[in-house]
């Protein structure tokens, strides 16, 4: 049995295309810059890097003569061309997350070095509840509204899935401020991150809805500046395509040396 497409591809490219008229990039922004912080601090060069995402005028310049390719469930990317393949800011739509990993590893040389960056954790989550709460309330009903969010251990699992060595997943926070919840959702139809879900209302929601989930909103989420607050979890995956050169674990049992001698204390056995 097929499993459902969470992401309308069409819808989506419809509001990257819209809101590309004029774009809300800051939050791309700051992916790249925590992206550039962690490879400078990579002993190594790249002279062959690869870059797909759905907003490439944040990236272009970046990395000097980089391949930039759109997000697309198959990806236009060359076996082996590459030594840096960097995935931002679209993993969270994509139906086949592992499948996109997959395509990004075959693309890099042995030893290339993978960087994915998403929305994920507790992003969005003031906006769901109180669309979810107004939903419910004035309509009696519920509708997708906001995409699902993948959490860090289980993403850093799919780089594992995806065949990539010396897999890391980590996550970083921003508390961003907007005068009200109808602000947000205008920024994000700005960062072409409106609603594309497969299963969303296929009709203009209610403007009942929109200003009861305002009024939810700003009673929950008040910043202590004014306004409301929103929530933008951003996670980092990072691994390496494999090579002879990488280091590898011990079998369990091979150790040499004793864990309580390295930290300077007494093993106390423990009893049967």
């Amino acid at each position: 049995m097929e499993t459902p497409a969470l992401t309308d591809r069409a819808a989506l490219t419809r509001n990257r295309a819209r809101a590309a008229r004029a774009p809300v990039t800051f939050l791309h922004e700051v992916a790249r810059d925590d992206l550039e912080d962690r490879l400078s601090m990579v002993n190594k060069q790249f002279t062959a890097p690869a870059v797909v995402s759905p907003r490439p005028e944040v990236w272009d310049g970046w990395l000097a003569d980089a391949v930039h390719v759109a997000p697309a469930e198959v990806l236009p990317l060359e076996a082996e061309a590459h030594d840096l393949v960097v995935h931002a800011m679209d993993l969270h739509w994509a139906d086949d997350p592992v499948g996109q990993l997959i395509q990004c590893r075959r693309a890099l040389r042995p030893d290339g070095l993978f960087l994915g960056v998403l929305f994920a954790g507790r992003s969005l989550q003031e906006l769901r509840a109180a669309l979810a709460e107004a939903e419910s309330e004035v309509a009696g009903g519920l509708s997708p509204r906001v995409a699902p969010m993948g959490e860090v251990r289980d993403l850093g699992a799919l780089l594992q899935r995806a065949g990539f060595a010396l897999p890391v997943a980590d996550s970083f926070a921003l508390n961003v401020r907007y005068p009200s919840a109808l602000h947000l959702m205008r920024e994000l139809r700005g960062m072409g991150e409106a609603n594309a879900l497969a299963g969303r209302l296929r009709r203009p929601t209610r403007r009942a809805v929109l200003l009861r989930a305002a009024e939810i909103y700003a009673e929950r989420a008040a910043h202590p500046e004014g306004g409301v607050a929103a929530t933008a979890d951003f996670v980092v995956l990072t691994g390496w395509a494999p090579d002879e050169s990488q280091p590898k674990p011990l079998r369990p049992g091979t150790a040499t040396h004793r864990l309580a001698d390295a930290l300077g204390t007494t093993e106390t056995p423990l009893e049967d």
